[in-house]
């Protein structure tokens, strides 16, 4: 067994998305392994835990994420690793007929949303000269695309995500910053409780024949953040449980 009780002891960690499910669980996570942590997110921050500071912030809105960032550097001059955790999906609509409005929503958060987050706190780990950031892409954006669901927009949007990371990395990586993503598969969710229909499809070509976790991919986004990561950047890493194999 590995010791991560002070994995991350002392750092400040922002994760954005994090009054969803897997953004709990993350938040959950880098607590236990020893961070102070922000949880930023639209709505929903009441259900952090009383040690979190929950944050208002659209991270779509360029204003909004720089009063977030100018504000925990306001009194704090320690560097803040950053986790983007949010992200929307279309709800299966065939690419012929969705309206341009409800493309423009999805690539605005999971994309210009991680942008803009990157961004505004990469500059400060820049100016810093260290720091990790993790984007959570998915499988769907390069290992595979979402099937039987019609998700155009979404598995575009992560494949975005994850061809940013890369060339941040290569920007920032020799600058002290490394950026990785982290591509789950299908995760026990209450999102994806919502489509109970489709699990035994799902399940039939995951080879180890049920859903990741929430806190499977928390683990992996501290190891990412942690010193045990430090020769990683610009990396994709798979947590599919096998599906992309089938």
């Amino acid at each position: 067994m590995v010791n991560t009780e002070s994995r991350l002891n002392g750092r400040r960690i922002a994760v954005t998305g994090a009054a969803g499910g897997i953004g709990q669980a993350i938040v959950a996570r880098l607590l236990e392994d020893g961070a102070e942590v922000y949880g930023l997110d639209l709505r929903g921050l009441e259900t952090l835990p009383s040690t979190v500071q929950g944050i208002e912030m659209d991270l779509a809105s360029p204003e909004s994420v720089a009063r977030v960032v100018a504000d925990l550097y306001a009194t704090d001059d320690r560097p803040i690793d950053l986790v983007n955790s949010a992200g929307i999906v279309e709800d299966n609509v065939a690419a012929e007929d969705m309206p341009i409005a409800q493309f423009d929503a999805v690539l605005g958060v999971n994309l210009r949303g991680v942008f803009l987050t990157c961004q505004a706190f990469g500059r400060e780990l820049l100016a810093r000269e260290g720091g990790a950031i993790v984007n959570i892409a998915s499988m769907s954006g390069n290992a595979v695309v979402n099937f039987p669901q019609r998700q155009s927009a979404y598995n575009t949007s992560k494949a975005a995500v994850t061809a940013l990371t890369r060339s941040l990395a290569v920007e920032w990586g020799p600058r002290g910053v490394r950026l990785n993503s982290l591509s789950p598969g299908y995760v026990d969710t209450p999102l994806n409780h919502l489509k109970a229909d489709m699990h035994d499809v799902w399940k039939r070509d995951i080879v180890l024949a049920r859903f990741a976790a929430p806190a499977e991919v928390a683990g992996a986004v501290s190891f990412l953040l942690s010193d045990d990561a430090s020769y990683f950047t610009g990396s994709e890493l798979l947590m599919d449980g096998g599906y992309s194999l089938r």
